[in-house]
């Protein structure tokens, strides 16, 4: 947790940390999730100095409840698959559509 945030947040994190080691996640990958949830929480409520697009555009991480944890109904955002394509030099990438980035990336969804 970064310095400064609130107690309500240190109980959000606690809380979500405690959740993910209970579902069988190793201590790492459970501070890693927790905190990166917390964060954008953070940044939503603009208790952050900075704040990324998905982060304030995206639907709250509460509300969403794993509906996109790759391998839900809708599966990752286009945004997400088209970070992926950029961070992997995809061409052609930005004309492509969500089934056209999965597919290429080679994913099941989409």
């Amino acid at each position: 947790m970064p310095r400064g945030a609130s107690p309500k947040r240190e109980r959000q994190y606690e809380h979500i940390k405690e959740g993910l080691l209970q579902r069988g996640r190793d201590e790492d990958t459970a501070e890693e999730i927790a905190a990166r949830t917390v964060n954008k929480e953070r940044a939503r409520h603009g208790e952050s100095r900075t704040a990324g697009r998905s982060s304030l555009q995206d639907i709250s991480s509460g509300r969403r409840g794993g509906l996109r944890s790759h391998q839900g109904p809708g599966g990752r955002t286009y945004q997400q698959l088209y970070n992926e394509a950029r961070n992997r030099n995809l061409k052609g990438r930005s004309k492509m559509d969500k089934k056209q980035l999965s597919d290429a990336l080679g994913h099941r969804d989409a």
